[in-house]
């Protein structure tokens, strides 16, 4: 395995610092935002590259904290408290480890990719709207409802100056840079952009002298918490117990869903996702063990490492290492980044969660896809992700069932000499049950009946009992009886 790394090191040294350095940012700035120390993040960073990276699953693509947790980190810290998200994200690594022992990593892969959109979607709305009210220098409502409702009187803030201008405007030039950054020169693209948006506004600040908050620093060790009785008592709830679901359901999908994504952007070997699943809860494990944020393969810093040209798994090990010196030795340098730039970066962020050319498609060719998607976003934006998700999960097997259970009747009177000829094709199911009933129990009492349902491609136990309920009460009416087509006995045979 080292002599197959080596091999590459002319294409995984360069891509493990292009990963660092799109790394650095992120990690910190999902940290501020999910209201723990930054220190904790990169943490979370350093377990994603030296641990997660050197274990089976998928070679290329790196984990680390995401902004797609950051709302539910957010909300378990408000709610159980920052002691206690360690003893979360614990439990839930260990139950991750559990579903990939099962083999359970593949049915991942099932999961309707409207709600997956909405999902996102949702992520991402809620992810915006918090870091408006964050870099105004605003307290955020508790509820998406709530952000929503309160956004004229933030706006009213930025127009009238109360609310935190320097901060406001710093904000939006990130985004703007970040929104950019592709269409300027080659040679300047080189940088990754969240890196040159963090250095620029650092720079900046220190330059002019600007009052903005910034980053505060109290060094790795101390931002290390091993699990308490606190935490522990906090997921011994119904509360508690939920948040670890939430967590390992939806840290495992993202996880997935981004190595599928990155398996269609390389040659190299495919993901074994029930060892990627196990891996993830192995991390997840001993970030909780560490006190440190939630991780999950994340597809920013996946894609930038393989655009950087890596080949192997050392890529990824080395950008952790990267992580970990540079949280030991330069510490001082996150007091300098401003909180607002941090801001901009998740703003920018969460609208590339939403999907907006699906969006298009959807719209176009698969409306009730569309609608799946749209109730997914709205019910994770006023309720929950976990919630959410849930409603989105029923919605799309609701909706498939119906799609699949489409029977079709058609009915042919040649007149009173003949018997009537009633066709069935689609599928029988005890959905569209009372639409069959309906029909059959409307034809004639006095005419015999030609059943034909050849064209039926599942029938099942309910419309074929009903079906012969009616047929035996249709011929005790005095009618010369019900003939079927292909044969009753042969039909009860399959």
């Amino acid at each position: 395995m080292l002599r197959g790394a080596l091999a590459h090191w002319r294409q995984d040294l360069p891509a493990s610092l292009v990963v660092f350095l799109v790394a650095v940012p992120l990690c910190v700035g999902i940290a501020v935002a999910s209201g723990a120390p930054a220190e904790r993040g990169l943490v979370t960073g350093i377990v994603g590259g030296l641990v997660v990276g050197l274990l089976p699953g998928s070679s290329l693509q790196v984990s680390g904290p995401a902004a797609g947790l950051t709302v539910l980190v957010f909300d378990a810290v408000q709610r159980f408290g920052l002691g206690s998200l360690g003893v979360l994200v614990l439990a839930a690594g260990l139950l991750q480890i559990a579903m990939g022992l099962a083999r359970m990593g593949r049915w991942f892969r099932a999961i309707s990719l409207s709600v997956v959109h909405g999902m996102l979607a949702g992520i991402g709305l809620i992810l915006i709207l918090g870091q408006l009210y964050a870099v105004s220098g605003r307290t955020a409502p508790g509820s998406g409802g709530g952000k929503i409702a309160n956004l004229p009187a933030l706006a009213a803030d930025w127009f009238t100056g109360r609310a935190a201008t320097t901060a406001l405007l710093m904000a939006a030039v990130t985004v703007a840079l970040l929104t950019l950054w592709k269409k300027l020169p080659v040679p300047v693209r080189a940088v990754p952009a969240p890196l040159a948006a963090v250095a620029l506004a650092a720079a900046a600040t220190a330059a002019f002298g600007l009052d903005v908050p910034r980053v505060r620093v109290d060094g790795l060790a101390g931002a290390l918490a091993l699990p308490t009785g606190e935490g522990i008592a906090a997921v011994a709830t119904t509360a508690g117990m939920g948040t670890v679901l939430a967590f390992a359901l939806i840290a495992s999908a993202e996880s997935l869903f981004s190595a599928a994504a990155v398996d269609q952007m390389h040659h190299g070997p495919r993901t074994d996702y029930d060892r990627e699943l196990t891996a993830q809860g192995i991390g997840n494990t001993l970030c909780g063990l560490l006190g440190a944020l939630p991780l999950t393969a994340v597809i920013v810093r996946s894609a930038a490492n393989v655009q950087a040209g890596a080949r192997t798994k050392a890529s990824r090990i080395l950008h952790g290492l990267w992580l970990l010196l540079f949280a030991a030795l330069l510490p001082a340098v996150l007091g300098l980044i401003p909180l607002a730039v941090l801001g901009g970066v998740l703003i920018h962020a969460g609208a590339k969660l939403i999907p907006l050319r699906p969006l298009v498609a959807l719209w176009r060719g698969h409306r009730g896809e569309l609608a799946v998607m749209a109730a997914t976003t709205i019910a994770i934006v006023f309720t929950n992700l976990f919630e959410g998700v849930l409603l989105g999960v029923v919605l799309a097997v609701a909706k498939s069932a119906w799609q699949t259970s489409q029977l079709h009747i058609d009915l042919t009177d040649s007149g009173e000499d003949s018997p009537l000829e009633v066709r069935l094709s689609g599928n029988a199911t005890f959905l569209r049950l009372p639409r069959l009933l309906d029909t059959l129990e409307s034809l004639p009492a006095g005419r015999a009946v030609h059943l034909d349902w050849s064209g039926l491609r599942h029938l099942d136990h309910a419309c074929r009992t009903a079906l012969l309920t009616w047929a035996a009460r249709h011929g005790a009416h005095g009618t010369t009886g019900v003939r079927w087509e292909p044969p009753l006995a042969a039909t009860a045979a399959a």
